[in-house]
């Protein structure tokens, strides 16, 4: 199993940046590249505590999906998603918020994965993976960034 974390300095209130990060269509517009959609389960709108979305995408040139459940949820501090199913063995996603005492937002994003397939997938984690998901979790997070701080104020 491979950890990853990734801290994000927001100049946006904590409660903000929370919600926002919890936007589907925040989510969809921060991985267009990868065509990434919400197909099932919440679609649109603000997701919340038990609620599960299945995503839609396209990484090295396939189609994959993958449900994941919001299994843990105290705003605005941290929310959790989680996979149900999906290509994954494990994904398990924290998303902490807090203030950077200057009334912007520090986001950590907590990380624990691990591949299928065994000794296969530990080396596409080595090889691939651990490169490929930072990257696409800063793009994540500066798509994040971005709306939170164009419009600072609650986004309810």
């Amino acid at each position: 199993m491979t950890r990853i974390e990734i801290t994000t300095a927001i100049a946006a209130p904590v409660q903000r940046v929370f919600e926002v990060s919890l936007e589907v269509e925040i989510h969809t517009a921060s991985m267009a590249r990868s065509g990434e959609q919400a197909i099932g389960g919440v679609t649109s709108g603000r997701m919340k505590l038990g609620d599960t979305v299945t995503w839609q995408a396209r990484h090295f040139g396939l189609r994959w999906r993958m449900t994941s459940l919001i299994s843990a949820c105290d705003p605005p501090g941290y929310f959790v998603d989680e996979q149900v199913t999906g290509p994954f063995k494990r994904w398990h996603h924290a998303h902490h918020f807090g203030p950077d005492g200057k009334g912007g937002t520090v986001m950590r994003d907590v990380i624990d994965f691990a591949a299928p397939l065994g000794p296969l997938g530990t080396v596409a984690e080595l090889a691939v993976l651990n490169r490929y998901l930072p990257r696409l979790i800063r793009i994540r997070n500066d798509h994040v960034k971005a709306a939170a701080e164009a419009h600072p104020g609650p986004a309810s």
